[in-house]
């Protein structure tokens, strides 16, 4: 199925404590329908002592968030948009910004 992101698009958090912040994505889980977001989401990991660590200490990361609170940015106003497909005669499948009608990229190639 072809979600409305993917990895390496822009997007804009539409909801949650993060909302407003605007970042490239990261990993995309289709299956559990969740994204990373650099910069988004972020928590600290507690890290005990070890060969690799021997201080401990903490690490920030970023954890994944709900697919639904993401919009990709339109490139021609910078702007949130939704995404429209459209299936092109030769078979390929676009993924189409709807406010200004720039396409985001392809999802399915020409057969």
């Amino acid at each position: 199925m072809a979600r409305h992101v993917k990895k390496g698009d822009m997007v804009v958090v539409i909801a949650g404590d993060d909302k407003g912040k605007v970042g490239p994505v990261l990993h995309v889980d289709a299956e559990a329908a969740k994204v990373t977001v650099q910069g988004v989401n972020r928590v600290y990991k507690h890290l005990r002592p070890s060969r690799k660590h021997p201080r401990g200490g903490r690490m920030q990361k970023e954890m994944p968030i709900s697919i639904s609170n993401v919009l990709p940015v339109d490139p021609k106003t910078n702007q949130p948009s939704r995404v429209a497909f459209r299936v092109g005669s030769d078979g390929s499948k676009d993924r189409i910004a709807k406010k200004s009608g720039q396409v985001l990229g392809t999802v399915n190639k020409a057969r």
